[in-house]
């Protein structure tokens, strides 16, 4: 189990690491392309891929309920939201600052899921939670000079994929992953089509060409290296290993865009990290002391 672990922490980084490399593609592209063909055109590629996946155990897709398949809506829903409100705030926010941003999530999920599934959440998780929101506040600094309607749209994003995160939690064990992912790739694609209807389509140089195809190649990668993490090793070790997603954004940003957060930027990201950290480790720990508990009875 030990050498299982050490490779779900691998491939958790690599995961976090091709998610960041796509995000860097996409800020690229974002000053050749409008947003809403962007998505539609990695959209169409991704949805291509997974398509492919899905065909190959099409016989388990017989007898799905409808209340999953009500709740697949949902997430894809929530995932072309999601991607609106990332692409907005990427373009025009820098990519370190954004990804900070989104380490918050493992605390929002907790706490949603608490809400709405009534998953327990004991003091010290919530107080983890409540730290980790003070450090949000750093990072956006609502108020000041520095926050803007992109950081709004950050938050937003923030939101959607804890609605997307929650209802994956609420499907049933029948639901293929490979399915989760292609409605969730169609819903992006068939968002970004209807929203390109609003736009003049471009035509991308060679150089977007490659940094389309880039942005697409890494988001499978992403999507399969955190699939291989959380199913080599306990998800509640390999889960913290996210963060490192903020050490790749804060050296893209540094090399790519000549972009350097500020020192409340670092404390705020340094709180965020902490306190999810801790959450997963306190999720961890429960889960365990459950599990045991059903073993013994």
């Amino acid at each position: 189990m030990k050498d299982d672990n050490i490779r779900a922490a691998l491939f958790m980084m690599l995961g976090t690491g091709a998610y960041t490399i796509n995000d860097v593609f996409l800020k690229l592209l974002g000053s050749e392309l409008p947003m809403f063909q962007i998505l539609f055109l990695r959209g169409l590629v991704v949805t291509l891929f997974f398509g492919v996946l899905l065909w190959q155990v099409r016989d388990q897709l017989t007898g799905l309920a409808p209340r999953d398949l009500a709740l697949v809506v949902l997430r894809s829903l929530a995932e072309a939201a999601a991607a609106y409100f990332f692409l907005h705030a990427l373009f025009n926010m820098p990519i370190a600052n954004l990804t900070a941003i989104l380490q918050v999530l493992p605390l929002t999920v907790a706490l949603a899921a608490f809400v709405v599934l009534k998953e327990p959440l004991g003091w010290r998780r919530m107080s983890a939670i409540i730290i980790g929101f003070f450090g949000v506040v750093l990072i956006v600094r609502p108020g000041a000079e520095g926050f803007t309607i992109y950081s709004l749209s950050a938050l937003m994003s923030v939101a959607m994929i804890t609605i997307r995160d929650l209802t994956t939690r609420m499907l049933g064990q029948s639901m293929p992953s490979v399915m989760v992912a292609f409605t969730a790739s169609c819903g992006v694609m068939l968002f970004g089509g209807l929203g390109s209807l609003t736009e003049v389509w471009a035509m991308p140089s060679t150089l977007g060409w490659i940094w389309l195809l880039g942005a697409t190649g890494f988001i499978i990668a992403g999507y399969y290296f955190v699939i291989l993490a959380m199913r080599v090793g306990e998800l509640t070790f390999a889960a913290p290993f996210r963060y490192a997603a903020l050490l790749f954004a804060l050296v893209a940003g540094w090399l790519v865009f000549d972009e350097w957060p500020d020192i409340l930027t670092f404390v705020g990201s340094g709180i965020i990290v902490a306190t999810g950290v801790y959450t997963l480790y306190r999720e961890g720990k429960m889960r365990r002391a459950a599990r045991l508990t059903a073993q013994a009875g």
